[in-house]
């Protein structure tokens, strides 16, 4: 547990939370660190699962990076790239990730939750990456990522004009997975872990792997990881329990190996 990133173990499940609530759980420069080492700790945790973030409070999941910490920011440090290479270490994460966004969700909130494999807001959710309102860039991916959920056109409608968009609008572009009632989130979010957590956790990982490589590489590229791929999990022990429990008409008891 960090001064600013709160770590959660219930069973199979990780929690980590951004406690800030005073500032809408901004982000400032040891809160990324710590958002990192959070995830770095849970995905190494062989109990674990799946891993959900979100922020603490009602008001916000994550309402971008620390304004006060950005003014006094170098070029040389923005260089550097730190805060968009914890988004990316993010992406990387080989266990699934679910952002569930409570309240405002932009800026580096926003690259953050695209960096998560699913998204599941409330329904008084509000999402925008919003940087050029105070005149830079978004600078942890979100010139990249938002484009590859929303297309081109929109992705640049969005930036330009830095403007939010209701949960609603966002779950019709693709950028969230499901919109659901703000007393109903924390339900959803757990229905969606267990569902992923009832898989094998070895192949839920590969499956991971291959669609995110897949998605950066051209088709048959995609396609021969994918076989790939499928080779590795016919040498698991858990296809085989897979296969034997739907003959046998029984619920698999998958060990990840």
């Amino acid at each position: 547990m960090g001064e600013f990133i709160l770590t959660e173990k219930n069973g199979y499940i990780g929690t980590i939370t951004v406690n800030r609530p005073d500032v809408r759980n901004a982000l400032n420069k040891e809160a990324w660190l710590e958002l990192r080492g959070a995830f770095t700790a849970l995905d190494r945790d062989d109990e674990i699962r799946a891993i959900i973030l979100t922020g603490a409070g009602e008001k916000a999941f994550i309402a971008g990076a620390d304004l006060t910490v950005l003014k006094t920011r170098s070029s040389v440090e923005t260089f550097y790239g730190v805060n968009q290479q914890i988004v990316t270490d993010i992406e990387m994460v080989s266990k699934p990730t679910i952002a569930m966004i409570n309240g405002y969700c932009l800026g580096g909130g926003l690259e953050v939750a695209m960096a998560c494999d699913i998204r599941i807001a409330s329904d008084d959710a509000k999402l925008g990456q919003t940087e050029l309102n105070v005149g830079i860039l978004p600078g942890c991916g979100g010139t990249q990522r938002l484009a590859r959920y929303v297309g081109l056109g929109k992705a640049k409608e969005l930036i330009f004009t830095g403007k939010l968009i209701s949960a609603q609008e966002a779950e019709q572009l693709g950028l969230v997975n499901c919109v659901v009632p703000k007393s109903e989130l924390l339900a959803k979010t757990l229905e969606m872990v267990q569902a992923i957590a009832a898989k094998s956790p070895i192949i839920v990982k590969i499956a991971k792997l291959v669609i995110n490589r897949g998605a950066e590489s051209d088709l048959a590229s995609g396609l021969q990881a994918e076989l790939l791929a499928q080779s590795l999990a016919f040498s698991t022990e858990d296809h085989l329990e897979g296969i034997n429990a739907f003959l046998e008409k029984r619920e698999p008891k998958f060990n990840g190996k």
